[in-house]
């Protein structure tokens, strides 16, 4: 349990948020939304004591432990992978330490013995012998294989590192678990697993992620950090956001009367309590909406960005056809080879690969930026293309003002640009910022912009959800999911796939998967498992 009494953060003049009293229990996992600059992740620091509250204070249930997901992925590079995640259950890894500098004594005293004794006892009680078997089995369960458990974290990639502070956290079934972007550079096999472990998880959880369809899966409440303030709503994510966009519908048409409005509002959240029970979560869980009050229900103060994307003319019957295309990396690696389909009208494809670098390879050589080893490709006359690129750092190392790097692009003058711009929140001065001092999520708004200017019947999306908050996302997404030209695309963000792709196509070294269904069929398909472990072990 974790109790936040009075709390407010201030830096100099800005208020992030003020007066927060709230109270975390267990059994319960709360997920923490704002927009971006909110205070999320200060807030989970602030939890977790990394940083002192303006006012207020936090406090924990008697004797209980907070484990938290470490961002710093160097400080145990001089530790094996195996201490660095028992180091997480701070106590027993001081008790272990203690133990062994004792029985390496070469003078053991009676004294030493009575201590030795005392920490064997709390050693059992914290069921140390079993210390090692159990963070074995978190690391294989988060798909570190066993060669790797006893190496230097040094020897570690970034994404195998992620994986393993992962671990460190979830370690010793803790009482209090705060997690930030827990499924950044996670897989698809690994992100199910841990919605799966959060999902029956019996304690505490906090959680800041901006998977849309994780947070749906673990979560029983919202916390939503809104007009400066941090409120409370029972619920996931996705029954926050239809209820803060049926308060806005309602709040917008004044002439509803009250009695309908709550006729309404209640209709709705029996809907979405009897969806609950359909998930993941455990039976206790599954009460979360039952105290709700329809006062509760309030619209947000977010903005939401007009992703709009209008093709021009309707595509043809050809739009894409792919012969033989192969490519391989200098270092021999083989991303994918004879890779062969046609896409059809209608499709919006998602290309999956156990080696995202597959997928941008793809997209860079059937957009004429990359050529392939083998093979040809060919777009149909009545194609236009609109390409979204996995890096987009080329297109702003220039000191053009958003409005004239926005003009390189499309023909219009310079109120018809500012019109796009502002549809993706650029408004007033900043549409005479310079594009070089853009952040990620601001980049990718302008690229956004950009590829609206080609009105095309093709989208070709490289991870696109990639530094958009979950406003940006949201937006993205709905407009998709209604798109009438062809998309072919890639993410990790399973809500955008779910809701988007009716055709799905894995890119392999030893060929293709291509079927036609839904993404949750196809992860969960024993038939298709067992054909991609073929694929890839060929």
């Amino acid at each position: 349990m974790i109790t936040v009494s009075n709390v407010s953060v201030q830096f100099g003049k800005r208020v992030l948020f003020n007066d927060v009293n709230l109270k975390f229990t267990s059994g319960n996992c709360y997920g923490i939304i704002g927009a971006n600059g909110a205070g999320k992740s200060t807030f989970l620091r602030t939890i977790s004591g990394d940083l002192d509250p303006t006012t207020g204070s936090i406090m924990l249930g008697p004797g209980e432990r907070l484990s938290v997901l470490s961002q710093d992925h160097f400080k145990w590079d001089a530790y094996t992978v195996m201490d660095t995640v028992m180091m997480g259950h701070t106590v027993l890894w001081d008790i272990m330490k203690q133990r062994e500098e004792l029985y390496a004594k070469e003078d053991f005293t009676d004294e030493d013995g009575l201590k030795v004794s005392e920490l064997e006892e709390k050693f059992a009680e914290l069921d140390g012998w079993n210390a090692e078997s159990d963070a074995a089995a978190l690391l294989s369960g988060l798909g570190i294989k066993e060669d790797k458990h006893y190496v230097l974290m040094g020897e570690l990639n970034n994404k195998e590192k992620v994986r393993v502070m992962l671990a460190q956290a979830l370690y010793g079934n803790p009482d209090n678990l705060l997690l930030d972007e827990p499924t950044n550079d996670l897989d698809m096999e690994t992100v199910t697993w841990l919605e799966d472990y959060l999902a029956n998880f019996e304690h505490t959880v906090l959680v800041v992620s901006h998977d849309r369809h994780f947070l749906d899966s673990v979560c029983t409440h919202t916390v939503d950090i809104d007009y400066g303030k941090i409120n409370l709503f029972a619920g996931n994510y996705s029954f926050w956001y239809e209820s803060s966009q049926l308060a806005l519908r309602q709040q917008q048409n004044q002439k509803a009367k009250a009695e309908e409005k709550k006729k309404e509002l209640e209709e709705f959240i029996r809907r979405f309590s009897a969806n609950v029970a359909k998930s993941k979560q455990t039976t206790s869980r599954k009460k979360m909406l039952e105290k709700l009050n329809v006062e509760e229900i309030k619209p947000s103060s977010r903005k939401y960005p007009g992703i709009i994307f209008t093709p021009e003319r309707e595509p043809g019957n050809q739009i894409l056809e792919v012969a033989g295309l192969t490519k391989t990396l200098e270092d021999g690696t083989v991303l994918f080879r004879d890779v062969n389909f046609n896409v059809e009208k209608g499709d919006k494809i998602v290309f999956l690969s156990h080696d995202p670098r597959a997928m941008t390879a793809l997209f860079e050589i059937i957009n004429g930026n990359m050529k392939p080893d083998a093979g040809t490709f060919n777009w149909g006359v009545t194609i236009t293309t609109a390409y979204l690129p996995l890096d987009n750092t080329a297109f702003f190392n220039t000191d053009l003002n958003l409005v004239d790097w926005l003009s390189q692009f499309g023909e219009g003058n310079e109120v018809y640009m500012k019109s796009f711009l502002g549809r993706m929140l650029f408004s007033g001065e900043e549409v005479l910022k310079k594009a070089s001092v853009l952040s990620g999520g601001e980049k990718m708004r302008c690229m956004i912009a950009r590829m609206q200017l080609r009105n095309a019947n093709c989208l070709i999306l490289d991870t696109p959800t990639n530094h958009l908050d979950l406003e940006s996302i949201q937006a993205f997404n709905n407009n998709l999911k209604t798109y009438k030209g062809n998309i072919l695309f890639s993410s990790h963000d399973h809500e955008f796939i779910q809701t988007v792709a009716n055709r799905i196509i894995e890119l392999t070294p030893n060929g293709i998967i291509d079927k036609m269904m839904e993404y949750d069929e196809y992860i969960t398909s024993d038939h298709i498992k067992e054909l991609r472990t073929k694929m890839y072990n060929k």
